[in-house]
Parts: C-alpha cells; structure tokens; sequence
C-alpha cells in the first residue's frame, strides 16, 4: 500500500498521474443514475484531465453516452504530462494534426454524435477537435471557458493541486465528481463545503485501497505497486475517496445506533479503548469543549443529545438528515480537541475529530 509519506513524496515532486480504473468509475457513476435516471440527461460533461487515450474517464462516458443521455463530452488533455506527449489515434487521425504544437499545447476532444455512422455513439466517434493554445493548464482562461460551458466536471484531478481544482469547480457553481484523499476533509477551504452541505463523500469508496496506473517514468517505490496483466504499472493508494455535490443513496441511509449502556457493556472495542486510554469505562469529556469523545463510528451513542467528537471517517457514513455537524478538531480556546487521561499525569489528543449533534436521539 502506499502510505501518507509516499503520497506526500508524490505531491512534493508533482507526480500526479494516476490513472483511475474504469471499473471504480463504473461503480461511482452507477450509484448517481441509480438515484437519479436523469442525473446527466442533456448534460455537458467536461473531463478537465483526460486525454481520450489514456483516459478511462473519457472511455466510460463514451460508452455510455446514449445510455445517459448526454448533450456533448468534452475531454481536454495537459501538454505535459506523459499520455498528452504521446500521438494517439485520435489525434494522428485527424487533418488538424500538427506535429510541432502535438506536444507543446493542450488537446481538446469532443463527442456529440454518431460521426461514423455505426447506427450507435461510442469511442470511435470522438472528435479530435484541435489544439488549445496554451499547455491545457485547468486554470487556462480556455479551459475556464469549457468549465463555464459544462454542466457537470468529472476527473481524477492533480494530487497536488487538490484544494486550487476544487475551489476552481465551486467558484463556477458546477456539478462535480472528483477524486481526492480522505484528508482533504480537513483542508480549511474543504470542511466549511462538507459541513454546510455543499460537498459530501461519493457512493462508492469507503476503506482499503485502491489501484491507478501510473506512466512508464513513474518511480515504483512503494510496497504495493506492480504491473499489471497489460504490461502497465501500477500502485495501490490508501485513503481514496470521491467528493461529489450529486446525491445518492448511500448519503440517505440512517445509521444504526445503539444506546450509551449498550455500548459501554457490550462494544468490545471501545471499552478496550476507552480502558488502555482513559483508564474508565465511560466516554470522555473533552476539557476544552462541552463535548464527548467518540472514537469509532459504530461507537455513536443512540440516545445522547450532546455535541461528540467523532473520527473524520465518520463522513462516510454521513447522513444529514440525521446528524448536525458543528465544527471540526477545535475546542474553544482554538487548540486540537483534549480530553484529561485519569490513570496517567498527562492528556490526551485524539486524531482529527468532527464535532457532531444526532438530530433526533432516542430517549427511553
């Protein structure tokens, strides 16, 4: 697997290149259609980072374009990155191919119709469409352009550049599914989106890893990297998610509760927790906040009607029809969230905690 540190290392040498699998594409977009038949009918989707090629992003959605209903696909390529400086069919097909700009500039690919008149719209009736005349750059006023055309952004963005591709889509008031790291969560210009409702977690990602192809000249230096039956490297990244602001199911599920007595009597987990940490069997208070410690996710009391400090992954399970979130990690003299260990001299900080309310708690 690859670790925080591999991924840091990543980000710090702006190796941001990986390819997402067309089957964890597949299961995210089914859960939105699922949901919502109509979800992308007579939709622009832009693909901000998706070279047609190499891209399973721009795959899929061809694909499916009949089937979704689309308007038009628009996918655009990065000049410098390592698919963009590759000639592909699509490109070298094309009358508008001009070798000097082939790697210097931006692509732009485009899908509206049956071009090739196979009776059916798929990948063989894309469109190359030209070359942009900067480098495809998401900040580009071009590519800005594209993003005011499109109704819906979907990609895989830039591992480094997370927070800009972000607050780049919201800044537009576009629909949007994206691929980001669970941390991200805690970013200052992320919380505020996910606790006001604007952002929440996708459907379909919620523990283990998962598996990107990366280029050629990507340094393979991690535990779970490998090469797969196509002769393509590939790693293995902990801690994906997908942040979207298009509803699903998933995000309407109420979560199962048991009561306080309940779990501290028969919740083996949280009393050997809360004994090797607090030295008690009770849920700590933390001392500088009016709030309780909750440190797992099947570990929320049902019939508490206080505020609790719950681990971020909690937003997976995140229904907010049933919970309030009201802050994030501080307590109120601005410092991480502490609660005082009674068998020991010293205190105690827990990991990154979202401060929550259940908004309905059962009473008995």
């Amino acid at each position: 697997m690859v670790n925080n540190t591999s991924l840091g290392a990543a980000k710090n040498a702006k190796n941001d290149e990986f390819y997402t699998q067309y089957s964890d594409i597949e299961a995210e977009m089914n859960a939105y259609v699922e949901f919502n038949p109509d979800v992308f009918r007579n939709k622009t989707i832009l693909l901000p980072c998706d070279d047609p090629e190499w891209s399973n992003f721009t795959k899929y959605f061809a694909s499916n374009f009949t089937r979704f209903g689309l308007k038009k696909l628009i996918s655009t390529s990065y000049a410098k990155s390592s698919g963009s400086q590759q000639l592909t069919l699509f490109e070298m097909d094309s009358p508008l191919y001009d070798e000097v700009k082939h790697t210097a500039h931006g692509k732009l690919f485009t899908l509206t119709r049956d071009v090739n008149n196979s009776g059916r719209i798929d990948t063989d009736d894309i469109v190359f469409s030209g070359y942009l005349q900067g480098d495809g750059d998401f900040r580009s006023p071009e590519v800005c352009k594209l993003r005011d055309e499109a109704d819906v952004i979907i990609t895989n963005p830039p591992f480094s550049l997370f927070r800009e591709f972000l607050d780049w889509i919201v800044e537009a008031g576009k629909q949007f599914v994206i691929i980001g790291n669970m941390n991200a969560i805690t970013y200052k210009s992320v919380f505020p989106l996910i606790s006001s409702n604007q952002v929440w977690l996708g459907y379909s990602i919620h523990s283990g890893d998962r598996k990107f192809n990366v280029p050629d000249s990507y340094p393979l230096n991690a535990a779970g990297y490998g090469i797969d039956p196509d002769g393509k490297k590939f790693i293995r990244v902990k801690g994906v998610r997908w942040f979207t602001n298009i509803d699903h199911g998933k995000r309407h599920e109420k979560l199962v509760l048991d009561t306080m007595e309940h779990n501290l009597k028969f919740n083996k987990k949280l009393r050997k927790k809360f004994e090797k940490d607090y030295g008690k069997i009770e849920y700590p208070h933390y001392d500088n906040y009016d709030a309780i410690e909750v440190p797992f996710t099947d570990a929320i009391p049902s019939d508490y009607d206080g505020v609790m400090g719950v681990p971020i992954t909690f937003m997976d399970k995140y229904n907010p029809e049933q919970f309030e979130i009201v802050s994030f990690r501080k307590g109120l003299d601005g410092k991480d969230l502490v609660y005082s260990v009674h068998t020991k001299t010293h205190t105690h900080t827990p990991y990154f905690r979202v401060l929550v309310k259940n908004k309905y708690p059962r009473t008995y």
